[in-house]
């Protein structure tokens, strides 16, 4: 993949999805035939759109391409970038779905990204929300990107639990006693 160019205003890649469905083995067969992954996230040609279509069908493993999709990097997601760019294995992030009413294939591609921030947002969703790595070109354009607009938060320490006054619901100085509570008529004995 050829790095794209950087245009500070409105950062994109063109990609497709390719996503793989393969024959499931194994007793677990008996309740799903098959099996769909994210096989590979690739550069598509700008303006590409169009219908999923079959690439290769080896052997009961097929492979097919999502073109159309669009990358955008935004400001406000910077630190995800940032987390992303700065793991050993920096990678795309794919939310996928299944959807078999809208015929072949009902595996589909909806979103794209690369901010571990926004994945986590998908996966709390309970979304389908799968990685392949993310090439040198990507993880270095998107390190520009981070570079130009992320700001590292200083961390502000917080005193320990312990060491903080105690206060009641209201604000008022809280004690704090050992000694058994008497009610009226007990006697100290």
């Amino acid at each position: 993949m050829q790095a794209p160019a950087f245009d500070d205003r409105h950062p994109t890649l063109e990609v497709a999805v390719v996503l793989r469905r393969e024959r499931v083995q194994g007793p677990a067969a008996r309740w799903q035939e098959w099996r769909w992954t994210l096989d590979s996230v690739l550069p598509d040609a700008a303006g590409t759109e169009g219908q999923p279509r079959l690439l290769t069908d080896p052997e009961g493993v097929q492979h097919w391409l999502h073109p159309g999709f669009k990358v955008e990097l935004h400001a406000d997601e910077a630190e995800g970038y940032y987390l992303n760019a700065t793991t050993e294995a920096p990678c795309w992030f794919v939310l996928w779905r299944l959807e078999p009413e809208r015929g072949e294939p009902p595996a589909r591609p909806l979103l794209i990204s690369l901010s571990y921030n926004e994945a986590g947002r998908w996966l709390d969703a309970q979304e389908t929300v799968e990685q392949v790595p993310a090439p040198a070109e990507v993880v270095a354009w998107m390190g520009r990107f981070v570079e130009a607009h992320y700001v590292v938060e200083p961390r502000r320490r917080r005193r320990p639990q312990s060491f903080q006054p105690l206060t009641d619901r209201f604000g008022q100085a809280a004690s704090v006693t050992t000694e058994k509570k008497r009610g009226a008529g007990d006697e100290p004995g």
